[in-house]
């Protein structure tokens, strides 16, 4: 009998030819709508192996309930939403999908960069609620990119791929990493900074960090204040690793420019959040990662993962 898997979104057609090859597949169907925590527990007490997003908390309680369960395949880079340590204690494989999305994540955080200095969502309503009556020459003005300092806290492959874009805008780079990353200073002409001299020096601040018990609000009311009044945070990592309520205190007083957020502390951020009533601010739904070649191809690893780890095989990306 092929072992039993729970599927909690519906994925591309390749994906799942891969999964229902292989395995015996229950599938939570509603693409836009997460799999209720009622249903994941029923579902993961009776699987072997389930293929879950970042919407889905495995934690102490359903691995408690969960006998069966020898897989967790993540259709992911990150894996914050998984008890790791829980899940290395039952001996349950945890898998991810890392590399695939690099260069489109990079592009989406240059991109929400470049938005929110020339100030592009707030131009686009401008002119769609008629508001454009004439040319003036201070209208609707940012800071440039181009010669500018930016500052990339967490120096991972997205990190790098970021860099190498700024390049292209000849961009002044310097990095603060965990661990400093001699080789990656020499081939892309980067300097490691401290925390502090990174804020301190930078133009735009760029967030890539992964979220750990160290990483939560790394940046708060402190880091911000050390920043420039003409700065730009961007965080495309994820949501705890910025404080949420220091950041909107640090926007709304002007203590910085502005900040991009593809990522926020709890998703889907509601639309009365106050952050979202600043016009400083542009608010992305966490679509990092949102290309459609990239998004099948994550898909279709996290199968692969999961296919491979209950047949007998090493998974080809294995975090426990």
């Amino acid at each position: 009998m092929k072992p039993r898997v729970f599927v909690t979104r519906a994925l591309p057609e390749e994906a799942m030819n891969i999964l229902q090859e292989h395995l015996q597949c229950r599938i939570w169907e509603e693409a836009d709508i997460p799999v209720p925590r009622d249903v994941l527990l029923k579902e993961a007490k009776a699987a072997d192996g389930l293929y879950t997003l970042l919407t889905e908390k495995v934690d102490e309680e359903l691995l408690s309930l969960s006998p069966r369960l020898k897989v967790i395949a993540n259709m992911a880079v990150g894996y914050d939403n998984i008890d790791i340590a829980a899940a290395r204690k039952r001996g349950i494989v945890v898998t991810n999908t890392p590399g695939v999305l690099n260069e489109t994540t990079a592009d989406l955080t240059f991109a929400l960069m470049m938005a929110t200095a020339r100030r592009l969502v707030e131009a686009a309503e401008f002119v769609k609620q008629g508001n454009w009556k004439t040319w003036s020459p201070m209208q609707l003005t940012g800071p440039d990119i181009y010669g500018a300092t930016l500052g990339v806290i967490g120096m991972g492959r997205i990190g790098e791929a970021v860099v190498r874009r700024a390049k292209g805008f000849d961009m002044n780079i310097m990095y603060y990493n965990r661990n400093r990353k001699p080789e990656a200073e020499q081939e892309l002409g980067i300097v490691y900074a401290s925390m502090d001299e990174l804020l301190q020096q930078s133009d735009f601040v760029v967030v890539l960090t992964p979220l750990t018990p160290e990483t939560r609000h790394l940046i708060g009311a402190r880091e911000l204040s050390m920043m420039k009044p003409s700065a730009v945070l961007i965080n495309t990592s994820r949501g705890p690793v910025v404080d949420e309520q220091a950041l909107y205190d640090a926007l709304r007083q002007k203590t910085i420019w502005a900040a991009g957020l593809d990522v926020f502390e709890q998703e889907p951020i509601g639309p009365d959040h106050p952050l979202l009533q600043l016009e400083n601010l542009v608010a992305l739904p966490h679509i990092g990662s949102a290309s459609i070649a990239t998004r099948r191809k994550m898909a279709v690893m996290a199968a692969e993962n999961l296919v491979s780890a209950l047949t007998g095989k090493e998974p080809p990306n294995r975090v426990v």
